[in-house]
């Protein structure tokens, strides 16, 4: 990009490689990572900056894959200013950059039960995008409002009537960076609460690649929810469940591979490019169409450039 950038309190980077600031490991090069100091550096810097800057909020890349030529643009990432967590009678007050597990056991701490962001990966920005949810409890259930910094710089406060929450999806403004949500809780047992969480992170443990290089759950169920954790789930609509019957557990794309213990995960085996990644991914789609007819969608965010032919992704320079 060649365009002139505003000059903010915060860290501006150029050429900045992103496969250390995502889960997966892999991603070329933003054109510019902007760091803000607080959101009103952040709104500043938008209201000034060139319309014509394609921008593209990033939370903890736990749900991403950057493509290995990078983004072009402006990639904006929220840091400790924006993490905070307060909590005043049953309301839960998050930075878009907490933690979605902090928020849950500091929810706990005060007898309040958001336990269902416990075993959510990422931060709560990504969750109010993605309405994020597990066990039955959403995001949807809990948000009272959210607040955000436009593309143009305007600090605005998101209803759920605004946002207009569906599986995996809010509607929120192009270019717009949340900064934070208001959650309203039920009230219960502290020492049940974090038990509760216990459990939930031993049945997490048990059926998912915890300790393996993911992004989380690969595609969306295309039953419209996510599994509830209740013996009476059914799993014929899960993606899990499609992707192993289509005989793809465990299939490998270089150093790309679906996971063996939950077919909905793909992996990093640890050499892997993003091409690699995302061609396994479309394989999957395909195979899957074909043995049941169901079209497999993306729930992991893909972004960015494929790199021109001939050009070797594990040449890119890694900062730090």
């Amino acid at each position: 990009m060649t365009f002139k950038l505003p000059t903010p309190r915060g860290t501006l980077t150029p050429d900045r490689p992103l496969d250390s600031l995502t889960w997966l490991r892999v991603g070329g090069p933003a054109d510019w990572l902007f760091q803000p100091a607080d959101d009103q550096d952040l709104a500043t810097f938008l209201a000034a900056l060139d319309p014509q800057v394609p921008v593209f909020p990033m939370g903890v890349g736990s749900n991403l894959i950057v493509r290995d030529g990078g983004i072009r643009g402006l990639v904006i990432r929220l840091g400790r200013s924006f993490n905070g967590i307060t909590i005043e009678d049953d309301r839960v007050t998050a930075g878009a950059a907490a933690l979605d597990a902090h928020v849950a056991r500091r929810a706990a701490d005060a007898g309040l039960d958001l336990t269902f962001l416990r075993t959510i990966p990422g931060s709560i920005g990504g969750a109010v995008r993605m309405n994020a949810g597990c066990y039955g409890s959403y995001i949807a259930d809990h948000l009272i409002e959210a607040r955000a910094v436009t593309r143009d710089g305007r600090q605005i406060t998101l209803t759920p009537a605004d946002l207009n929450f569906t599986y995996r999806h809010a509607d929120i403004p192009d270019g717009a960076v949340i900064t934070e949500a208001v959650f309203q809780a039920g009230k219960g047992d502290p020492d049940a609460l974090h038990q509760k969480m216990a459990d939930q992170l031993a049945k997490r443990d048990a059926t998912q690649p915890t300790r393996d290089r993911s992004a989380g759950s690969t595609f969306r169920n295309p039953a419209g929810f996510s599994s509830t954790g209740r013996e009476d789930d059914s799993h014929d609509l899960k993606a899990w469940s499609l992707i192993d019957r289509a005989g793809l557990r465990g299939h490998s794309w270089g150093g790309a591979q679906m996971s063996e213990k939950h077919p909905n995960f793909l992996l990093n085996t640890g050499a892997a490019t993003a091409a690699e990644l995302e061609a396994l991914g479309e394989l999957v789609r395909r195979r899957v169409l074909e043995e049941s007819g169901h079209d497999l969608q993306w729930e992991v965010i893909r972004i960015g450039d494929p790199l021109p032919d001939g050009e070797d992704p594990h040449n890119v320079q890694v900062f730090g």
